[in-house]
């Protein structure tokens, strides 16, 4: 299918070939008719990408702090590595689609095959799209008027936090389609409408629906006209649409305001407030959030959980519906907006002079046949089974920014990357001379070429997919952990037969400062004492979800006991876990783990989110028969009463480069496991023991 995207790195548009999504459980697949351009948003997205890098980090000061911050603790190459990687990703662009229903996933009900819908998918042949960010078209709305209902959502919240009684006037700064759409169902809402614009076309246009428009570029003053207009009051309040980088907006919206008046703002404007404009008339400001109650919640928008109706009046699939009725009513004409309709494969019309476009709504029309295919064909090479030929399953951070960077000097051959939307994975198979990319990952499995399946999905989806490629008889790859839970530990066990090999991504054990530990330390009893400076991620990003990531303790710190294994010789026979506060959960990122190896050895791994980015973020020390280990971020490595031994200095180097090149090498020649399965369920089982003992305050037996 076709799909417009557009780079961070250099601002190029382009219409991209990728693999049509598959309907996923809670979502409903749309195949496009029309999709609007947001003409506001997209150029600071398009402009922004057009900017050096220098206009980049200047428009983004808090994103600099934190390169620079990466800068001092892993160095200058791979902080611009990874930067570059992330300015490299494609961005999806558009969120005003309709179209028709052709799959529903599991679990969703509200709608059927066939079903004319609007929704905030990109524009694409198809879409993919969750449950509650979907609303059905009302018979007599059309397409084209249908992808103005995300649009008009976003005023419409603007206005609910307003909230506008009959009779009052409301003054709309900026007339672009957002704020056109605003005054509109203001007027509709019985309020007295002031629009304010420089664009003489769409103050005309607003003057045309019954707004009282002004343009200040014709000599007028804003805050003089609209306080002549209400008798010297002011406004009821004000809802700020514009974008401009100028704080002369939020003025201006304070000191036409009449006391205790309201100021929202939808829009991008500069926020430098005069406390004594909004002091003196004790006025309200509020910041709209796009579509209402519900953006940005994984649980609403992700899992299909809808907010009570009695509690949450308004979400934002009901702001849809709203918006929708009201076209349906014609209490909005949005018809009017419509500046140009142009075919997609056109699309360079609308996005090759964005930024000078005298356009209100651009709206793209699809063609009635288009590919549905999930496959699509991007290098023209040939694989062969039996050479290490590789299908990646997953796209993120994970296999952009590490496994395919070492992947490049392993040997292997990339017959497919599989990627749930198909924009990621496409942009990496050119990239990488991928042959295929595609949104089936089961097309791989069932791949004869395929010798070899790498897994970087998201942690719940682990063991299942092991599950699938041991049973199709692959070699598997899976970054940790193996397993979030006991039933997908036990899932694959039973589909493990040792026929092929199953290799979990605890790399750090194959870096060359853990290479040498060992080399040194030998088989001796030893002390370990591991920290991982993780920091903090918000609360609401998946890693943390129990169901989801497992939580950074499984997820993460089962690095560190995977190496103690490695380092000891010796499996772990107990856990105890503490974590950090007087009441801690389950789900805990500052933690100290203790350990008790068969072997007598014994191990503390200190994982904790409080610490300083300034600050190591990895350190290994090892403690054996008077000789002590030091490793620093896996860059240096120093030996205390180490004969033949005193240092190992490198760039930061935690072992992938070298895993993937042993693994591939081993899928084409045969042998035994990188790691073996029986340390891969230990280090598994000592991470939900860990779990266990938090809860229980106990040690916990894994053996």
């Amino acid at each position: 299918m076709k799909q417009i995207i557009q780079s961070f790195k250099t601002g190029e548009t382009i219409l991209e070939d990728v693999p049509a999504p598959k309907v996923k459980a809670g979502q409903v697949l749309i195949k496009t008719t029309f999709s609007l351009v947001s003409l506001g948003t997209e150029r600071m997205l398009v402009e922004f990408g057009k900017a050096s890098l220098l206009q980049k980090a200047m428009q983004q000061p808090d994103r600099v702090k934190q390169v620079l911050d990466k800068v001092k603790t892993e160095g200058l190459k791979p902080t611009m590595q990874a930067v570059f990687n992330k300015l490299g990703q494609p961005l999806p662009l558009g969120y005003c689609n309709a179209g028709k229903v052709v799959a529903v996933g599991a679990g969703v009900h509200e709608f059927a095959i066939g079903d004319r819908v609007a929704s905030n998918g990109p524009h694409a042949e198809y879409v993919c799209v969750p449950k509650n960010l979907v609303a059905q078209i009302p018979n007599n709305v059309s397409d084209e008027e249908a992808t103005f209902t995300v649009i008009g959502s976003i005023g419409l919240q603007g206005i609910r936090l307003c909230a506008p009684t009959l009779g009052e006037t409301i003054v709309v700064v900026g007339l672009g389609l957002i704020g056109l759409i605003t005054a509109e169902l203001l007027l509709a809402n019985g309020c007295r409408v002031i629009g304010i614009d420089l664009d003489a076309n769409k103050v005309a246009l607003a003057r045309e629906k019954g707004v009282i428009a002004i343009n200040p570029g014709e000599g007028t003053d804003p805050v003089k006209a609209v306080t002549e207009l209400t008798d010297g009051i002011g406004c009821d309040g004000v809802i700020i649409t514009a974008s401009a980088k100028t704080d002369e907006i939020i003025a201006q919206a304070a000191k036409m305001s009449r006391k205790r008046g309201r100021v929202i703002l939808v829009g991008v404007v500069g926020l430098n407030i005069s406390r004594a404009d909004f002091y003196e008339k004790e006025l309200t400001f509020q910041v709209s959030c796009s579509y209402g109650p519900g953006r940005y919640d994984d649980s609403y928008e992700k899992d299909g959980k809808d907010y009570p109706l009695p509690f949450v009046r308004w979400t934002e699939q009901r702001n849809f519906r709203a918006v929708l009725d009201m076209i349906s009513m014609g209490r909005i004409n949005v018809s009017s907006l419509i500046t140009e309709r142009i075919p997609l494969e056109e699309y360079g019309k609308i996005y090759h002079n964005i930024g000078t476009k005298d356009s209100i709504a651009s709206l793209l029309q699809y063609p009635e046949n288009s590919s549905d295919s999930s496959t699509v064909k991007v290098t023209d090479a040939t694989f062969t089974a039996g050479t290490g030929t590789v299908g990646i399953i997953g796209a993120g951070n994970y296999t952009n920014m590490t496994l395919l960077p070492a992947l490049a000097t392993s040997g292997a051959s990339l017959h497919s990357i599989a990627s749930a939307s198909g924009v990621t994975g496409t942009a990496l198979a050119r990239k990488y001379k991928i042959g295929n990319s595609t949104t089936d990952y089961k097309t791989i499995l069932a791949e004869p070429a395929v010798d070899l399946v790498m897994i970087t999905t998201r942690s719940n989806s682990h063991a299942g997919i092991v599950v699938e490629g041991l049973k199709a008889g692959k070699h598997v790859f899976v970054e940790k952990p193996l397993s979030i839970d006991r039933k997908g530990l036990d899932d694959v066990l039973e589909a493990y037969d040792g026929k092929k090999t199953l290799t979990v991504g605890f790399n750090r054990r194959f870096s060359p400062h853990m290479v040498q530990v060992k080399k040194v330390v030998g088989d001796a009893p030893m002390n370990i004492i591991a920290t991982m400076n993780a920091g903090a991620i918000p609360p609401n990003v998946w890693v943390h979800d129990m169901n989801v990531g497992g939580g950074r303790i499984i997820g993460e710190a089962c690095h560190y006991m995977d190496l103690i294994i490695y380092l000891t010789g010796s499996k772990i026979k107990a856990v105890c876990m503490n974590a950090l506060g007087v009441n801690p959960q389950s789900n805990t990122d500052n933690a100290s783990i203790l350990v008790r190896c068969e072997n007598g050895s014994t191990g503390v791994i200190n994982y904790f989110a409080n610490g300083s980015k300034e600050y190591s973020k990895e350190r290994i020390e090892v403690f054996s028969q008077e000789r002590t280990l030091i490793t620093e971020n896996f860059q240096v490595t120093t030996g205390y009463g180490t004969k033949g031994f005193s240092k190992l200095k490198t760039s930061i180097d935690k072992g992938h480069a070298s895993q993937f090149k042993l693994l591939v090498d081993r899928v084409k020649t045969g042998g035994a496991p990188l790691i073996p399965f029986d340390e891969i369920v230990n280090t598994t089982l000592a991470s939900f023991a860990a779990i266990e003992s938090l809860q229980n305050g106990a040690w916990v037996n894994v053996l």
